[in-house]
């Protein structure tokens, strides 16, 4: 099969690791793979990329335009161009935008598109309202649609009528990440725990909720430390938060990391604390290495992923007192924090396994194939 794969960008980020990541074992299982990210500021490649896979900017096929407009519509030129020059036999497309420009390029060439919703969208604040009409108006053209929770589904469907297949399809685990070795359960040579979250240091992510829990708890659990790994437009705001309150010694900000696995294996347990998630990659690459995990149990993913608590603590969302209480126990519980961490482990390594997703891929590979043929008919 000859795939076209788009992408905004190749930086670091969840979807990019996706697409990396499925770009790659489609390749190594002999399918003929083109990535094309299609961001005008080009970039580089964040994540490897197999040599076999055929990396395309799409920068790299627009002239330059001074008018916004006549920018857009020399990038749709583009990608149609390129979509007849490689004749796929499908096409993939990462994210809203992505996808959007994925269905206005094809309308008509009769190649079946797949678009991917990368957020939860009923409880995204990323798309504006010209994008929200135009995904409302194309994505009924798509031969499928997917979210990457359950929890996002229905709401889904009512935001975007007309839709002709949607489906569920969560991000795989990369295969790389077993490698990784987790530190021992022990405390380290200082005889300090870690807790650690990680992500942009942004509202949405509630990090703020977490410093006050844990500040509150210091005292009980003396030896123990906190790490926000990420950076963001709040760094400065949580940070006179941890002054304030005395914990400058215990509470951490290190910044932007390169190697997440790596501190993430050098943690204790681990902390999801976010109003909304899409389907947070963190959480899932934080129980796949055996950490016990808490996390809200925000819209959506935590509670799939977590099987409703029995692989990881769930709190409620927007419960403060809730929150304290479950790090308490996490913190103070190691029989606790073990059972949690084998289960977990366990759980969402078979369920989230690179084959197991590409398995449900190929299944909805052959439904785009279908319905882009019943639409054909119709």
């Amino acid at each position: 099969m000859r795939i076209v794969f788009l992408v905004s960008s190749m930086h670091a980020g969840g979807a990019e690791r996706v697409a990396a990541t499925l770009a790659n074992a489609w390749s190594a299982r002999g399918e003929s793979v083109v990535l094309v990210p299609t961001y005008t500021g080009k970039g580089s490649c964040f994540y490897p990329i197999s040599p076999e896979v055929e990396l395309l900017w799409l920068a790299d096929r627009i002239g330059a335009a001074a008018n916004p407009a006549l920018a857009g519509l020399k990038k749709l030129r583009a990608l149609r161009r390129l979509v007849r020059e490689k004749k796929p036999d499908l096409i993939v497309s990462f994210l809203t935008n992505v996808n959007v420009m994925a269905l206005l390029a094809t309308r008509g060439l009769g190649v079946p598109v797949i678009v991917c919703e990368r957020t939860n969208p009923a409880f995204s604040s990323n798309v504006g309202a010209v994008l929200r009409l135009l995904r409302k108006w194309t994505y009924p053209w798509a031969s499928l649609v997917t979210v990457q929770a359950e929890a996002s589904a229905e709401p889904f469907k009512h935001m975007v009528p007309g839709i002709r297949r949607l489906a569920v399809i969560p991000n795989p685990l990369p295969p790389e990440l077993f490698d990784t070795r987790l530190a021992a359960c022990v405390p380290d040579a200082r005889g300090r725990y870690r807790l650690m979250a990680m992500g942009r240091l942004v509202p949405a992510k509630q990090f703020g909720a977490l410093i006050q829990a844990f500040s509150t708890l210091a005292a009980r659990h003396a030896n123990w430390d906190l790490s926000i790994w990420g950076d963001g437009p709040l760094r400065g705001a949580l940070t006179q938060q941890i002054e304030a309150a005395g914990m400058s010694s215990r509470i951490a900000l290190p910044g932007r990391t390169e190697t997440p696995w790596q501190e993430l294996a050098q943690a204790h347990a681990f902390a999801l604390t976010s109003r909304v998630e899409g389907f947070p990659n963190v959480l899932l690459e934080a129980m796949a290495l055996g950490l016990p995990c808490l996390a809200v149990d925000c819209p959506s993913g935590p509670r799939e992923m977590t099987r409703n608590g029995e692989d990881g603590m769930l709190v409620p969302l927007g419960d403060q007192a809730a929150l304290t209480r479950g790090l308490d126990r996490l913190l103070g519980d190691s029989v606790l924090r073990r059972s949690l961490a084998d289960r977990a482990a366990v759980s969402v390594r078979k369920r989230y396994s690179l084959s197991s997703v590409l398995m449900a891929w190929d299944d909805l590979m052959a439904q785009a194939e279908t319905s882009h043929m019943k639409g054909n008919n119709a």
